[in-house]
């Protein structure tokens, strides 16, 4: 049987309508949370947080996929590739988007294309800690002192092309110092010869370095971010001495390529949302973690370009490369 042309017309807007209702009814299934670092991490600890509150926020489960590896580039790959339909998300650090791409020698993705950036959640500031006996309780007197001995010092770093290792480089090449650098597998055991004396100085995360310098164990003569930590404000930046002295490692959340707006737009404000309560709070301060101000995703994506052309030059100038 034909249908006349008004009905026919009225089905054909009816379909439309359901189907774009049917689009539009994001999130309408469970979402993926991938996190490229192992389970228990302090990325992970924050991703699990982030992964509730939207379960919470959206109605939808939000699960938790750790994918590390690869210094972090496994699970960015991972996500690189998935539908750009809101449905796969990631939780990149400073390592996955501005250091990894730039150190690996096939990094497998492009962190400038291969994603589309939706909110800064928190940074890590560094400590530029020294065992108690080393003589110099000041950014100034440090420097006078390495510039005095020159190749005498040792530095530890959690590996080669971490950021612990980055930071110290860009500060021996700024101030042309000679320090040798002792890679462990990771932060934990380099703080462990540090308090032993076994080495003489490292920069070390906040969630280390703080217990450890109110303990007694260890000095800071100073920290990477060019602002007053809020967690430990008594120790001064190292910018004071050296000018624009100023990084951090920062964690964030990040989608595929080319997602929609309307679902960026609504991630971001949940995000948003959750990072003006005072749970949110709590767990940075409870992982030593500084605030970052909420930025639009436009935003986001400028600070990920300055973040990617900044950390460029501080990396050749280390001299590491990973295969």
């Amino acid at each position: 049987m034909k249908l006349l042309p008004c009905r026919a017309a009225l089905l054909a807007l009816v379909l439309a309508t359901t189907t774009a209702v049917a689009e539009d009814a994001y999130p309408s299934r469970p979402i993926k949370l991938i996190v490229p670092y192992p389970a228990g991490s302090l990325v992970d600890l924050l991703g699990r947080f982030v992964a509730d509150t939207l379960s919470t926020s959206l109605k939808q489960p939000v699960v938790v996929d750790n994918k590390p590896g690869a210094s972090t580039l496994l699970g960015a790959m991972a996500a690189a590739a998935a539908p750009p339909d809101g449905y796969t998300l990631l939780v990149p650090t400073v390592t996955t988007l501005s250091i990894a791409p730039q150190l690996v020698a096939k990094p497998g993705v492009d962190s400038l294309k291969d994603f589309t950036p939706i909110a800064r959640l928190g940074a890590t500031s560094f400590f530029l800690s020294v065992n108690p006996s080393f003589p110099a309780r000041t950014m100034a007197e440090w420097i006078a002192e390495v510039k005095n001995h020159p190749g005498q010092y040792t530095y530890a770093s959690a590996g080669v092309g971490t950021p612990h290792h980055i930071f110290m480089e860009r500060l021996k090449t700024e101030l042309g110092l000679n320090i040798v650098h002792v890679p462990y597998k990771g932060s934990s055991s380099a703080m462990t010869d540090l308090i032993a004396g076994r080495v003489d100085m490292a920069f070390l995360d906040g969630t280390l370095a703080i217990p450890n310098i109110k303990a007694g164990k260890l000095f800071a003569v100073g920290m990477s971010l060019k602002k007053r930590s809020v967690l430990m404000p008594s120790v001064p930046p190292i910018a004071d001495t050296v000018p624009d002295f100023d990084w951090s490692g920062w964690i964030a959340v990040v989608g595929p390529a080319n997602m929609p707006a309307p679902i960026v737009k609504l991630l971001a404000d949940e995000i948003r949302a959750m990072q003006a309560t005072p749970h949110f709070a709590d767990l940075l301060n409870e992982a030593a973690m500084e605030p970052m101000d909420p930025i639009p995703p436009d935003a986001f994506a400028a600070f990920v370009r300055s973040e990617y052309a900044r950390w460029g030059p501080a990396i050749k100038a280390s001299g590491a490369t990973v295969e």
